[in-house]
This record gives C-alpha cells, sequence and structure tokens, in this order.
C-alpha cells in the first residue's frame, strides 16, 4: 500500500503471482497478488467535514460482480450484478459524493447500530437504570441516534479469502456515546463470495451492560439504481406474523397474523399488489415499513424473504440469523434526492430489508432480547445473494 497526491492506493490481487515493478513519477509500484479476477482496490472518496480522509474499497469476484465500500458509516456505496443475460447493474441507491452522504442521506447503504430502527421515547431501562436516547425522529431514537455507526470513521483492512475479497470494518464505541453504555469493540466484516453473495458478519463485545442490534440498509432496487419504482418487484416473506406499530412507528407488542392482511407475503406478491390498500397499519407506515418475525430458530442462518425484478430476472434472497426483518417500501423517497449518475430517486424507487431483532425490544419484555453483558458475544451475520433467472 502506498501514498500518492494524497489518494491511498491499494494493490490488487491478481493470479498467478507475479511482479512487476514500475516506476511513475519517481515512486517504484509493485503489482500485487492476484486470484484469478478477484481484485480488491482502494482509492479516496473525500474528506469529511471533520478534517477525517475517506477512503472507497472495491471488492470484485471471480464472476465479475462487484461491491464498493467506504469506511465512513460501512456505507456500500455501488453493488454491480449480472441480470439473466449477465448484463451488470448498480443495484443500490446512492450518492456520488461524501458529502451528499454526510448532508443528505436518509442511511443508504449504511452500517447501523448501536441499535438498528426504534427506540420509544428515546429511552430503555437496563438493569434498573433508565439510559436516555437522542429523540431523532419523531420523538422516538432511530438508527442509533444523531451520530450513530453510520457517520463514523472504521478501521479498514482489506483481505483475500477462501470465499472472496473481504473488508474488515472495526470500531469501539465509547462508554456513553448517543447515550448507550459500556465500551462496546464491534467487528463488520464484509465479503463478497464467488457465490454472487454479499455477506456480512458482524461481532461485538462489551465492558459494561448495554443493548446491541445492528443491521445493513441498502436500497435497492433490482432493475438498477434510479431506473423508476420498485412496485413491480415479486416479494416472498417467510413469517407468519409481523409487529403491528403505532403512528410513530413504535411496535404495539403484539405479534399479529399476517393471514387476510397486505402484510401476507408468504407466497411470492409483488410490493404495489396491496399498498394502496386502505389499511390502517399501512397508514402509519406509508406504506411498507414494518418488521415481519421469521419463521426459524434464533440464531440459525435461515431464509427470510425473497426479492425477483422480472424484467431483468435478478432474484435477491436474504438470509440471516436475525429473528426479524424490517421491510421497507421507501415511502419518504420524494424526488428531492439526487444520486448517482444524476439519477432522481422519486417516491419508492428503492426498497429495504434490514435482517434485525424487533423494534423497540429494550422496552418490550416478550420481544427477543438485546442485552449484551461482558463476557458474551454478539453475534448476526446477513448475506444478500444475487442470482438472475
Amino acid at each position: 500500500m502506498l501514498a500518492l497526491e494524497g489518494i491511498f492506493l491499494q494493490e490488487k490481487w491478481l493470479r498467478p503471482m507475479k511482479r512487476l515493478p514500475l516506476a511513475f513519477a519517481g515512486v517504484m509500484l509493485i503489482t500485487p497478488m492476484i486470484h484469478a479476477a478477484t481484485s480488491i482496490s482502494a482509492k479516496s472518496f473525500g474528506t469529511t467535514t471533520e478534517v477525517q480522509k475517506v477512503t472507497q474499497y472495491t471488492l470484485t469476484n471471480d464472476k465479475g460482480a462487484s461491491v464498493s465500500i467506504i469506511n465512513y458509516g460501512g456505507i456500500v456505496t455501488s453493488l454491480k450484478v449480472p441480470d439473466r443475460n449477465g448484463k451488470f447493474a448498480d443495484v443500490v441507491l446512492g450518492f456520488k459524493t461524501l458529502s451528499d452522504y454526510e448532508k443528505k442521506s436518509p442511511y443508504f447503504g449504511c452500517l447501523v447500530g448501536r441499535y438498528g430502527n426504534r427506540i420509544a421515547k428515546g429511552e430503555f431501562t437496563l438493569d434498573g437504570h433508565t439510559y436516555r436516547l437522542a429523540p431523532n425522529n419523531n420523538g422516538q431514537s432511530l438508527h442509533g441516534g444523531l451520530k450513530g455507526f453510520d457517520k463514523v470513521i472504521w478501521n479498514a483492512v482489506p483481505a483475500m479469502t477462501g470465499q472472496g475479497p473481504s473488508l474488515k470494518l472495526t470500531y469501539v464505541s465509547k462508554d456513553g456515546e448517543e447515550g448507550y453504555p459500556g465500551n462496546l469493540s464491534v467487528t463488520a466484516t464484509y465479503t463478497l463470495t464467488n457465490k454472487n453473495e454479499l455477506k456480512l458478519v458482524f461481532r461485538a463485545k462489551t465492558d459494561k451492560a448495554t443493548i446491541v442490534n445492528l443491521t445493513h440498509h441498502s436500497y435497492f432496487n433490482l432493475a438498477g439504481q434510479g431506473s423508476g419504482d420498485v412496485l413491480g418487484h415479486v416479494v416472498t416473506i417467510h413469517a407468519d406474523k409481523y409487529t403491528p406499530v403505532d403512528k410513530v412507528l413504535i411496535p404495539t407488542g403484539k405479534l399479529a397474523s399476517v393471514k387476510g392482511t397486505p402484510f401476507d407475503f408468504r407466497k411470492p406478491t409483488p410490493i404495489g399488489a396491496r399498498i394502496n390498500m386502505e389499511d390502517p397499519q399501512l397508514k402509519n407506515g406509508g406504506g411498507y415499513d414494518h418488521n415481519w418475525v421469521i419463521d426459524k430458530l434464533p440464531g440459525h442462518l435461515g431464509l427470510a424473504a425473497k426479492v425477483e425484478e422480472p424484467k431483468s430476472g435478478r432474484v435477491m434472497e436474504v438470509i440471516s440469523t436475525e429473528p426479524g426483518v424490517q421491510f421497507y417500501s421507501g415511502n419518504f423517497l420524494d424526488g428531492t434526492l439526487v444520486g448517482k449518475g444524476g439519477k432522481v430517486y422519486g417516491f419508492r424507487n428503492g426498497f429495504c430489508f434490514e435482517p434485525q431483532h424487533f423494534p423497540d425490544s429494550p422496552n418490550r419484555k416478550n420481544f427477543p432480547s438485546t442485552v449484551l453483558r461482558p463476557g458474551e458475544t454478539y453475534k448476526n451475520t446477513i448475506i444478500f445473494k444475487f442470482s438472475a433467472e
């Protein structure tokens, strides 16, 4: 690795291994190790308003698929996968500049923590002590607060693995940060496998009892980012129940059956098929912005959801160890955001599937616990698997 004209350069890995010394502007460049078409590269992605340098890493697997990730917020800025004809397209919404991610982003592509989703009134009680968080969303705490994990600089280390190119991100969230207790050491490893999977593995440890709920927040459009609304995408969610919410999107505490409701995606159904029905829950969410209770053993990898885009043939499977998944249909996109390539992101031009524990779990004893104690390890694996039909 070397710095050139203020830009951090990461060598690429190729096979067969060879070294080709090249002289450039008086600097000796050593061509790195390569594994087939698999590669990792890095370049500058700008400087934050706090004068912190940000690097963008691009992982390319042996199928030609690629993902770009910045160490600001662990944000996936690009994800290119093929359609049924082998044509690649970027299937995640995002921005061209760091400034836009800092000032405008509705959590595009980021790593969410300490607590993904909402906590009622921005407070919770643990071991007899009440902790108060920033009420940054209609009086509730959302996605970790004013400066959650999506807005910090992560230490990044790229590596080649047997599965494909990988990027390991680490961060220590200090005791009291955004109101959360305990020094929390977090590792997030992104791997673009040679099976066209974006695999995210989260681990965390604490020195004091705390709560943790990490997830990933890409907005997907399998027809290609900026190609219009996602209402024709066909969704299957492996869940018999979901968690209804009130008007500020806090769960009521009930686990409700999806049967006979617009929330029944047990059979493949277009996103737009029932999204405009007269339903109190759809009204509360402005569409879909709810948590589904996944039918699988807690802590075990299982298929949570599947999305198919008929025109391109692209398919995305969402595989997770988490007990729930938040499905969001892009209800707050309103055409004011201009993304990559000058694309305007209009109403419902992207969707999110965020595997996680349930919203407001710290205040709901009947929900799976999100408490992490010293000596324990938080574990969470999320896989977005891409194919084409």
